[in-house]
């Protein structure tokens, strides 16, 4: 025992020194030490044009709008007050996306479209599935609408599923500067893979969600090329239906047919052809399409072809275009963030010139916690990247929502991860869960729908309130529909018949889709696709 005193005494001695010497380097030692966790680094991907815009940054410029009063001017005879630059949202430059929903709720027709760009932020669909729910419930329409050939999130997509063959190669504007091919408005261009004995195929199939419940009107949209023999064979059932493409025109479409629960497309001597997705939407009312890229930092829209993007918009016609970046900008050693506001003004301005007449609203980056002397907190980067992005928002006459601020500012995600409970976000504590998502879409939507009810005022329009998207009826569980009497008449009780009970079903399974036959004969699906 007395042998082993002095090896305690010495383990004893070297832990104390240890201390001593953490206490006094502690003040020499970086703040910021590292995340929470590792994490799952799938979602950690980086754009070429941000490491080169990085590579390329210079010094800040000097602040000209933080104390400046921002005044608008009147749109079509509309303005909206002055606003701070603290407190900016710019509804002004929401009036003509304002106009076309007015016109659409006082009307029931027309349509309103949206193109959602975002990182992995909205990957698989989050935040924009349950802002496109809400808007579909308030305004009608149905359907996804646009989705790729392939999708990397496709497995996590709660709102259809997405299967496709391996033999696609895939171009994304993250990593190509100069495809063979213009890229589509997802900033992805699909090629088949010369393969003579496996098939090259896509099947999507309808989730059974309100809205969603059916593929509405499948339109695969492709571009231009030499290849005059290419053909889709369009699988139903065990049915099959050949359509010949024609890819002659800058953007070219090929309907596909009705509302469809499921189908699989083959593609057929498609060589050297440029595809770019399938989009459904039954034509009214108001659709999103999710344009997610993970690793994005939005600046690669510069890239965009302004003749293909303006071809997209006459065939789609979009009204409002939301850039959601900021994830993937942060963390580059500086608090500096100019060369990102001057890069992603450029990319507002582009956008226009590819969309004309779209409004814009920029969302800036959520909270994000790191670890600074062993505890979680609010990033540095957060508030000059939030700044940044609210600064180019004004530049560019563009609306603002300051997502950092809606979820409750400073030290908001680790409140959201830790203290919530359920949890809304990950143990990143960068990425929201599905239910943080949801209240993110809801933040982002009650912005919108505020500015909106602030321009019916200016206009001085009054619109009664109606039912908001009553829930379905399903005859196994409700046998009378909503608002039928249930109390019967004395000629009821007299009678001695069976009651008969009404059955309501959605309209759009009231009758399956006729599939013409044009030149296959029916048969089996012989790929074993899942």
């Amino acid at each position: 025992m007395s042998q082993n005193k002095p090896y305690f005494f010495q383990s004893y001695i070297i832990i104390a020194v240890a201390i001593a010497a953490l206490l006094l380097f502690k003040p020499f030692l970086p703040r910021r030490i590292f995340s929470e966790t590792g994490g799952n680094t799938k979602n950690v991907v980086i754009d070429s044009m941000l490491l080169e815009a990085v590579q390329d940054a210079g010094v800040a410029e000097k602040d000209t709008l933080s104390n400046k009063k921002i005044v608008f001017r009147a749109t079509n005879g509309i303005k909206f007050p002055a606003e701070t630059f603290e407190d900016y949202k710019g509804y002004q430059h929401l009036i003509a996306f304002y106009e076309k929903l007015l016109q659409l709720e006082k009307s029931n027709q027309g349509k309103v479209r949206i193109a959602y760009f975002g990182d992995s932020m909205t990957d698989g669909d989050m935040i924009v599935k349950d802002l496109r729910a809400s808007l579909q419930a308030k305004y009608g329409g149905e359907g996804v609408g646009f989705v790729n050939i392939t999708s990397e999130s496709a497995p996590s997509r709660s709102t259809l599923t997405h299967q496709f063959s391996t033999n696609w190669k895939t171009l994304s504007y993250l990593n190509v500067k100069n495809p063979k091919s213009p890229f589509g408005v997802n900033g992805h261009v699909f090629f088949v893979k010369h393969d003579t004995v496996n098939p090259v195929w896509v099947k999507y199939k309808a989730s059974n969600l309100r809205h969603l419940s059916m593929l509405n009107n499948p339109t695969l949209f492709y571009g231009r090329s030499g290849n005059t023999k290419g053909q889709v064979d369009v699988i139903i059932g065990s049915d099959t239906l050949r359509k010949k493409l024609n890819p002659s025109g800058t953007v070219n479409t090929l309907a596909v047919g009705g509302n469809l629960k499921s189908f699989k497309a083959n593609f057929v001597s498609a060589d050297s052809i440029p595809f770019y997705g399938f989009n459904f939407d039954d034509g009214r009312g108001i659709h999103v399409d999710n344009f997610s890229n993970r690793g994005n930092s939005g600046l690669p829209i510069s890239t965009f072809n302004t003749n293909v993007m303006k071809a997209f918009n006459d065939k789609l016609g979009y009204d409002l275009i939301v850039l959601h970046y900021g994830t993937n900008v942060l963390n580059y050693g500086s608090l500096n963030y100019s060369w990102y506001e001057k890069r992603m003004a450029r990319v507002v301005e582009h956008l226009r010139e590819c969309f004309p007449d779209v409004a814009i609203l920029i969302i800036s980056t959520a909270d994000k916690a790191t670890k600074y002397e062993m505890e979680m907190k609010t990033d540095s980067a957060v508030v000059p990247l939030t700044l940044a992005q609210k600064r180019y928002a004004v530049k560019t006459q563009a609306a603002y929502v300051n997502l950092y601020t809606l979820m409750g500012g400073d030290g908001s995600m680790v409140k959201w991860v830790e203290e919530e409970a359920p949890a809304l976000a990950n143990k990143d504590y960068t990425h929201f869960n599905f239910r943080g998502s949801k209240k993110i879409s809801d933040l982002i939507y009650n912005q919108l729908d505020a500015g909106y009810e602030k321009y019916k005022k200016l206009r001085g329009v009054k619109i009664p309130p109606k039912p908001v998207d009553q829930p379905q009826i399903q005859p196994t569980v409700t046998p009378i529909a909503p608002g039928q009497p249930k109390v019967p008449s004395p000629s009821q009780s007299q009678q001695v018949k069976p009651q008969v009970k009404p059955v309501v079903t959605p309209a759009s399974a009231t009758k399956k889709p006729a599939i013409k036959k044009d030149t296959v004969a029916p048969k089996k699906d012989s790929t074993h696709a899942q």
